[in-house]
């Protein structure tokens, strides 16, 4: 079994090949530049670098946000585009379900997050049990203060995991206290292989019907439909 997984849908590009249970390669840049014109490339790459063929790949799994509009759709496109071609399934797998993965190994509350800016961030939380990672509280986009106040009730040991941590650093350690656990910088990178990873278990569906996971509408869909209520 080949598999193909790729990450868009923040400012991480991401692209990994998995054969069998074995990860051939991984490639991640962690850059402000345009993902449209680098996915194909980084794909194409490290394709040639595991010495594989598109018609090889079996599988694909793609990241379906939350995080850029732009992004996600970036990412989906590409992957539904592939996966029709190669007449191949493709799973799409929560952007936050994917970084929930660096803290496989914590004993406790994993919360993940991206920032949607004017306080708000989306976000969920996740545990480990048996190995196996489980939703914990739904994904959703939350002012973030609500979020934290959530957690600091539960008086657990709750482990932050964002690109988007220094942001929100100080208000997390002002309001959960020392049962935040925060770790270095590198964790808060997501890896796509952890894609694969969290698709292990998820059916495949229609390529079709394969969808973004924005948790928001944009905000000029928002002020269309505000605009145009009662019509």
């Amino acid at each position: 079994m080949n598999i193909l997984a790729m990450d868009t849908s923040n400012q991480v590009l991401g692209v990994a090949i998995q054969q069998d249970d074995t990860i051939l390669g991984e490639m991640v840049t962690n850059l402000p530049k345009n993902h449209s014109v680098r996915l194909m490339p980084a794909i194409d790459r490290l394709m040639q670098e595991v010495n594989m063929k598109p018609e090889q790949l079996d599988k694909i799994v793609v990241a379906k946000g939350p995080g850029s509009y732009t992004g996600v759709r970036i990412g989906l496109s590409t992957a539904k585009s592939m996966a029709w071609a190669l007449n191949i399934p493709v799973i799409g797998v929560s952007s936050l379900e994917v970084l929930a993965y660096q803290g496989r190994f914590f004993n406790g509350i994993i919360s993940p997050f991206f920032d949607a800016r004017r306080g708000l961030a989306y976000a969920g939380c996740y545990r480990f049990v048996n190995n196996q990672l489980q939703l914990f509280r739904k994904e959703e986009n939350v002012a973030m203060q609500d979020l934290l106040e959530e957690l600091k009730s539960l008086e657990k040991s709750i482990l932050f995991l964002s690109p988007d941590i220094s942001i929100h650093q100080e208000q997390i350690i002002s309001i959960v206290g020392n049962r935040a656990v925060i770790p270095e910088e590198q964790v808060h990178v997501i890896r796509p292989a952890h894609l694969i990873a969290a698709a292990k278990e998820k059916q495949v569906g229609s390529t079709h019907t394969l969808r973004p996971n924005y948790l928001r509408l944009a905000e000029a869909e928002a002020k269309w439909l505000e605009s145009n209520k009662g019509c």
